[in-house]
C-alpha cells in the first residue's frame, strides 16, 4: 500500500524502489518483490532503462484497496484451521468443534467489505506528507 500511494503522490514521475525504500526505511531487496507483485497485478507498470522506474498502471480512483489486498496478501490464514491442509495432515486439535473460525472467517470478510469500499485515491496524501517539493 505504501508504494501504491508513493507512486500516487508522485504522479507526475517515475518513483525508484531504492527511494521508496529510503523514504519507508525499508529493505530494497523487499520492495523489489512488492514492486513485482503490483506490476503482475496491474497496479504498477513498470518503466525500464536508466531513466526507468515505477508509475501507477491506472488511476488511483480505479485502484480498490480490497484489490490490493487479495493480489499481495492471498493467504489470510488468520489462524491454523483457515490455511490449506499441511503437507503432513496435521490440523488443529479442536477444528470439529471450534466456533472461534465462523466467527473470524465474520470479521475477515467485514474486514475485506470495509476495503473495498475504498480506492487508492481516498487514502491518497498529500506532496507535504511525504516531505516532497510540488513540481514547476
Amino acid at each position: 500500500m505504501r508504494m501504491l500511494l508513493y507512486a500516487a503522490t508522485c504522479r507526475d514521475r517515475l518513483i525508484t524502489i531504492e527511494e521508496t525504500a529510503d523514504l519507508y526505511g525499508i529493505s530494497r531487496h523487499h520492495l523489489m518483490k512488492v514492486a513485482n507483485q503490483l506490476t503482475q497485478a496491474g497496479f504498477l507498470k513498470a518503466i525500464r532503462g536508466r531513466h526507468g522506474g515505477l508509475e501507477l498502471a491506472r488511476d488511483a480512483a480505479e485502484i480498490r484497496l480490497g484489490d490490493v489486498l487479495r493480489a499481495t496478501e492471498p493467504d489470510f490464514a488468520l489462524v491454523e484451521c483457515f490455511a490449506p491442509v499441511k503437507p503432513n495432515g496435521s490440523v488443529c486439535r479442536i477444528s470439529a468443534s471450534c466456533r472461534l473460525r465462523g466467527v473470524l472467517a465474520e470479521a475477515l470478510q467485514a474486514f475485506m467489505e470495509t476495503m473495498d469500499r475504498y480506492t487508492l485515491a481516498d487514502v491518497l496524501l498529500s506532496p507535504d506528507d511525504f516531505g516532497l517539493q510540488p513540481a514547476a
